[in-house]
């Protein structure tokens, strides 16, 4: 079945053309399976795994023994820097830790045609023509948000490439996630309101998810 598109010009008005996929990567009923595996892979690789704490061997002091090991009537102690002392090490605490986790090509592959098929039920894609601004402004990234009615919205900004005049145009929006769009993930495509692609950009995207 052939999917249409109409093409907006970044005022936000209808350019006059459309754009029809006859074979649509996205075209497919939604496997959640494949995207519940594929966020959680992403979601899992993308941790720093950096988390740290001392054990007794490396808290500072504690090697003198704090009293005489009899006599006191009281519990025996061999270093203040044991876990049950308050400034004592920790026991069993987290270490530094390389997470990773692996998913099979097709599997990540129909998990993101499933999350593009999610997004065009939602009538959540939005086609322009193209992101090209010849300055940097932010205002000028504002006024096209306003044109679509969509200023405050969680926006994932897929662009065929991310121009330098684009990147500057769009990083002070804490809305948008910028993503060139032949890269763009599961979670990128699903995390937002609403998907901004440019027309060649959401061309390239539909090849890639039809390589077999």
């Amino acid at each position: 079945m052939s999917v249409e598109f109409t093409i907006y010009k970044k005022d936000g008005m209808e350019s006059g053309q459309k754009l029809t996929f006859k074979d649509a990567a996205f075209d497919v009923e939604p496997h959640d399976h494949s995207i519940f595996l594929a966020v959680k892979t992403e979601m899992t690789n993308s941790r720093q795994g950096t988390s740290s704490t001392k054990t007794r061997a490396e808290v500072s002091g504690g090697g003198r023994k704090p009293w005489k090991q009899k006599g006191r009537g009281g519990a025996r102690a061999g270093s203040s820097r044991s876990p049950v002392w308050v400034g004592g090490g920790r026991a069993f605490g987290p270490k530094p830790k390389y997470y990773n986790m692996k998913i099979n090509k097709k599997v990540k592959t129909l998990a993101r045609k499933s999350a593009l098929a999610y997004k065009f039920k939602e009538g959540a894609i939005k086609v322009v023509e193209d992101f090209k601004f010849e300055e940097a402004k932010a205002k000028t990234m504002r006024e096209m948000l306003i044109a679509f009615g969509i200023e405050n919205k969680r926006i994932t900004l897929l662009a065929t490439n991310v121009s330098e005049n684009l990147y500057l145009a769009t990083r002070n929006f804490y809305n948008i996630l910028l993503v060139e769009a032949e890269r763009a993930s599961t979670y990128d495509m699903l995390d937002c309101e609403v998907l901004l692609v440019d027309k060649e950009g959401l061309e390239k995207l539909n090849s890639r998810l039809l390589i077999k």
